[in-house]
């Protein structure tokens, strides 16, 4: 078994957490809270950890951005895609996984009104901003379909406004994130825009804030071996030349120092 609190350089923590709940949000979206007495106290949003699973039943660990903290409580959203978040939507309550954070950079914490914008798994990181900084912010989050935007009921009680977009319009304005972005921009007076999601949807977000003069930061996500910055699967090219290592540079970034404008 792991070491219950095993200390890592700069704040890091390898932590047997043991799972209070774990539900599924919709169909292979699952919320699952841990109870992590050193992780939440010292991290921030947009930060992440690596999740392992127990009895070596994946090697390598699946990178996961915090929703939630606070307390002893770390709460993470996942999708089932391979095997390894299969097996981890497996496990209930009570079940120990053992968890290696906080890792990256996080997004800024000096914005007074951001806009927040996020598209499918990447609402997570941005919901804990809008948890930590209650009230601040506004929050423009797309979908394909109304189930997939059930993060709604997450932001509400956090967020100054929600802008919903779909792309069959079953909820909120029909078309992508994006096609409605213009428009908000016009109407409020935002100091911050901070995104996470596809990076296509990115990348256009980050162009029309260069347009309206706003400052991005943009949280990317990569296949990571380590989470540490030693292996190099998660590199890649800044604007100015240089690698960066999504891990340990990132994950979050200033849009112009990853996307060419």
């Amino acid at each position: 078994m792991w070491a219950a609190v095993m200390a890592l350089p700069k704040e890091k923590y390898a932590v047997e957490a043991k799972i209070l709940e774990q539900k599924e949000r919709m169909k292979n979206v699952y919320e699952l809270t841990l109870h992590c007495p050193t992780i939440p106290k010292i991290c921030s949003p947009g930060q992440f950890v690596q999740l392992g699973l127990p009895d070596g039943e994946v090697i390598l660990r699946r990178p996961l951005g915090i929703a939630k903290h606070g307390g002893e409580t770390l709460t993470l959203f996942y999708r089932v895609t391979g095997h390894g978040t299969r097996l981890l939507s497996s496990h209930h309550a009570g079940d120990c996984l053992n968890i290696l954070g906080p890792l990256g950079h996080g997004f800024t914490k000096t914005a007074q009104h951001p806009l927040l914008i996020g598209g499918g798994m990447g609402l997570s990181p941005l919901l804990s901003w809008a948890k930590e900084f209650p009230g601040k912010a506004d929050v423009l989050m797309g979908g394909k379909t109304a189930p997939e935007l059930f993060w709604r009921e997450d932001f509400k009680d956090c967020t100054k406004a929600i802008h919903i977009t779909t792309d069959d319009g079953s909820l909120g304005t029909k078309g992508f994130t994006v096609a409605l972005l213009p428009r908000l921009l016009e109407a409020a007076d935002y100091d911050a825009i901070i995104s996470c999601g596809p990076e296509i949807m990115m990348r256009s977000v980050a162009a029309i804030a260069k347009e309206a003069g706003i400052p991005c930061q943009v949280s990317l996500e990569r296949r990571m071996g380590c989470g540490l910055g030693a292996c190099l699967s998660c590199s890649v090219d800044g604007t100015d030349g240089k690698r960066y290592k999504v891990c340990k540079d990132g994950p979050v970034f200033r849009a112009e120092d990853v996307f060419s404008l």
